[in-house]
Order: structure tokens, then C-alpha cells, then sequence
């Protein structure tokens, strides 16, 4: 995997629900028809992107850190029973390769030949029964950063037009226009190292995002007409 594929996942998880909540809020907002939409939006999506940003980011942070604690726990374990056992461990690596198409000889020969590398004799042992490895895990805080970063940038997007406008009268046309094709950018970059089609990996982005805020929107509407409180 490349570099830019590693952190792929932080960067386009923390951009598309920055883009996605941050337009929520303006959909319900304009769905529930506020006296003053243009404050209530700057306020609440500035807030939203900046601590819902933040807690995403920790959030990544510390899952990926259980993640490789318990990896990490998982692969000095198999150490330890490659030490203790090493012939239970070979005769383990021996079935897995007999599985995998191997003759019994040649399953025997290569697992007598690998446990000679007792590191990478435990990776391999994990990734075949735990579909996990020992080194999967790139910087974890890079990646919390690289997150936050992506939801703040990306999530700001949809504000802009709140903040470069007075006038509310196409504004909320503007932050539409500017949000689709931000989720669509979005998708269509992630064929880069998906290798999907880009136009229907921005199809796809587009269209989740569009849900959302119309859920977001019927909300703010169906609030507006059983409070009354607008």
C-alpha cells in the first residue's frame, strides 16, 4: 500500500462527515425556517466543525491506539507459544498451508523453513488466523491529525457562502451547489487509490450526503410544525 493509501481512510472519513454534518445543520435549519438562518448557521456550523472535528479526530486516535494495543498483545502471545511449542506452532503453519493449496511435503518443507524467522513466523501466523498484522498500523497520531484537519477544511465549505454573503435570498442555493461538489470532488478523489470509477465514486459520496440532508431537512420541518417555536 502506498503511502497516500494508508491514511485514505482518515483523510476521506474526516472530509465527507464534515461536509455531511455541517450541511445537515443548514438543512434543518432552512427546514425549520428560523427568523434569522444566516446567524444561527454560522454559529452552529462553526461550532459543530470545530468540536465535532475535534472529538473525531480523539476518537480516531484512540480506537486506533485500542486497535493496535490489542494487535500488539495478540501477536507477543503467538511469540511466546512459538517459544514454548514451536513444533505445535510449526504443525498449525503446516494445516494452514495444506489449505491454502500446498502438498504435504512442500507445506512441511515451508513451514519448517519459515519458524527459522520467529518474527515474521508470528506475523504470518496472525494474518491467517486473525486477518491482522503486526505492521499495519502507520503513525497513529498522523492519522488523528490528518482527520481533524480534513473534517475543519472540508466542513468549513459549506459555511463559506453564510460568510461571504449578507443577502439570504440564494444562499442557501449557493452552500447547496458548493456542497455537492465538494462530496463529489471528494468521491471521485478516492478512485485515485481505489481505482473505481471516479464518477461513480462520486456518484456515491453525493448521493449519501444528499440523503442526510434531507433527513436533516425534513426534521427541521416536521419540528417547525409540531413546536411552533420558529
Amino acid at each position: 500500500m502506498t503511502k497516500g493509501g494508508r491514511y485514505i481512510k482518515d483523510i476521506v472519513y474526516g472530509a465527507n462527515d464534515g461536509v455531511i454534518t455541517t450541511f445537515a445543520i443548514i438543512a434543518g435549519v432552512a427546514g425549520a425556517h428560523i427568523a434569522d438562518p444566516r446567524a444561527t448557521i454560522i454559529l452552529l456550523g462553526i461550532a459543530n466543525v470545530l468540536a465535532d472535528g475535534f472529538s473525531m479526530a480523539v476518537s480516531n486516535y484512540l480506537g486506533s491506539k485500542s486497535e493496535r494495543d490489542v494487535v500488539r498483545r495478540e501477536y507477543h502471545d503467538e511469540e511466546q507459544e512459538i517459544k514454548d511449542d514451536p513444533e505445535a506452532e510449526r504443525d498449525e503453519m503446516t494445516q494452514l498451508l495444506r489449505e491454502e493449496g500446498y502438498a504435504d511435503a512442500d507445506a512441511k518443507a515451508l513451514s519448517h523453513l519459515m519458524l527459522k524467522n520467529k518474527s515474521f513466523f508470528a506475523d504470518l501466523l496472525m494474518h491467517e488466523e486473525f486477518d491482522v498484522s503486526n505492521h499495519d498500523h502507520g503513525p497513529i497520531l498522523v492519522g488523528s491529525l490528518l482527520t481533524f484537519a480534513a473534517f475543519v477544511c472540508a466542513g468549513l465549505l459549506p459555511i463559506l457562502p453564510f460568510l461571504i454573503f449578507s443577502s439570504i435570498t440564494h444562499i442557501f442555493l449557493y452552500s447547496v451547489i458548493s456542497t455537492g461538489g465538494v462530496l463529489f470532488i471528494l468521491g471521485a478523489l478516492r478512485s485515485l487509490i481505489t481505482k473505481r470509477s471516479f464518477v461513480l465514486s462520486g456518484l456515491e459520496m453525493l448521493f449519501i450526503g444528499g440523503f442526510a440532508a434531507s433527513i436533516a431537512y425534513g426534521v427541521g420541518a416536521l419540528l417547525r410544525g409540531a413546536l411552533g417555536v420558529f
